[in-house]
C-alpha cells in the first residue's frame, strides 16, 4: 500500500472512531420507537432496545441486562409513564442523569384517551383530556411518528452536534418515507373502511383514526388480564349483532379466546401485531409494522365468506 493510501486509510479510521466516540449512548424502550431512533441515527451508531423479542410492555419485567443498559445511557426515548409503567422507577434510580425523553409530550403529538370497556360505547370517542390518562399506542399513527422523529432529531443533534447534519438528513428522508407510507396505507384500506371488526385489546385507536377504519370492540380491556365469561359472551353478541367480518388475535396473547368469541358466528379470524413483537428490530421495522397491520386488516376484511 502506498504512503498516500495508508495515510488516507488511517484518516478514515480516525474519522470513524471519532464519530463513534462522539455519538451518545442512546436507548429506546420498545421496537417501534427503536426503529425511528435507529433510522435517525443510521450511519452513526445503533441505539439499544429494552423490550426485545416477543415481550410486551404491558407485562414486562426489567432484567439485569436492561438495568445495565439504562445505567450507561445518555439518552432514553420512551412513550411515557402510562404506557411503560415498568420504566418509571428504573429511570429515577438507574438513570437519574440521563436525558429521558417521553415522546407522548413531543410537540405536534395527537393524543387520545383510552376507550372505555370492551365494546366501545358510541359516546366513548377517546378525545384526550389533559388531566386524564393517555392511550400510549400513539406510535400507530404515522403522523405522530413524524412528530416523534422531529423530537428525536432535535435531542440527538443537541447531544451530538458533530453529527447534527447527518441526523437532520436522516430525519428528513424518514419523514418523506412516512408520508409515502401514510398515502399507501390510506389507499389500501379505503375499500374496506365500512367493514366492522373486533380486536384482542384496544391498541389500534390511533391507527383507526388516521386511516378511517373502526374497531367495534375489544375482547379484553387489559391485555395481561384474561377476560371472564361474561365479557366473552358480550363480545360474541356484538359480533353477531354487527355481523362483524373479522376478529383479530395478537401473537403473544391467547388465541383460544378468539376461537371462543367466533364460535357459532360467521366471523373470520386474523392476527394483528401492534408492537412488532414478531419483527426483527431495526430502522425498517416501523414501516413493516404499519404496512403489516394494513395488509392483515385488508386481507381478512376483504375476504369473501
Amino acid at each position: 500500500m502506498s504512503n498516500f493510501l495508508r495515510s488516507a486509510a488511517c484518516a478514515a479510521a480516525l474519522f470513524v472512531a471519532s464519530s463513534a466516540h462522539a455519538a451518545p449512548d442512546v436507548v429506546a424502550s420498545i421496537k417501534p420507537l427503536h426503529s425511528l431512533v435507529a433510522a435517525v441515527m443510521q450511519g452513526i451508531a445503533e441505539p439499544g432496545l429494552i423490550v426485545t423479542g416477543s415481550a410486551s410492555p404491558h407485562e414486562y419485567s426489567l432484567r439485569p441486562s436492561d438495568a445495565a443498559t439504562l445505567q450507561k445511557a445518555d439518552l432514553i426515548f420512551w412513550i411515557g409513564p402510562d404506557f411503560e409503567h415498568f420504566l418509571v422507577k428504573p429511570l429515577e434510580t438507574l438513570a437519574p442523569t440521563a436525558g429521558a425523553v417521553a415522546l407522548e409530550r413531543a410537540a405536534g403529538i395527537h393524543l387520545l384517551a383510552p376507550r372505555k370497556g370492551g365494546t366501545f360505547e358510541p359516546d366513548a370517542d377517546g378525545d384526550h383530556d389533559d388531566e386524564g390518562p393517555v392511550d400510549g399506542h400513539l406510535f400507530l399513527d404515522p403522523e405522530n411518528a413524524k412528530a416523534m422523529v422531529d423530537a428525536i432529531e432535535m435531542r440527538l443533534a443537541a447531544a451530538d452536534p458533530e453529527n447534527a447534519a447527518r441526523y437532520h438528513a436522516n430525519a428528513a428522508a424518514l419523514r418523506i418515507r412516512l408520508d409515502q407510507l401514510i398515502a399507501g396505507v390510506a389507499a389500501e384500506l379505503a375499500p374496506v373502511a365500512d367493514r366492522s371488526f373486533i380486536v384482542f385489546h384496544d391498541a389500534y385507536h390511533y391507527f383507526e383514526e388516521r386511516f378511517g377504519v373502526r374497531a367495534a370492540g375489544s375482547i379484553t380491556v387489559e391485555p395481561d388480564v384474561t377476560p371472564g365469561a361474561q365479557r366473552l359472551a358480550a363480545i360474541r353478541a356484538k359480533v353477531q349483532e354487527l355481523g362483524a367480518t373479522c376478529v383479530f388475535a395478537e401473537p403473544q396473547f391467547h388465541s383460544r379466546l378468539i376461537d371462543t368469541v367466533v364460535d357459532g358466528t360467521a366471523a373470520r379470524t386474523g392476527i394483528l401485531d401492534p408492537e412488532g413483537t414478531a419483527l426483527e428490530p431495526g430502522a425498517d421495522l416501523y414501516a413493516t409494522l404499519i404496512q403489516g397491520l394494513a395488509d392483515n386488516l385488508r386481507d381478512c376484511l376483504a375476504s369473501e365468506g
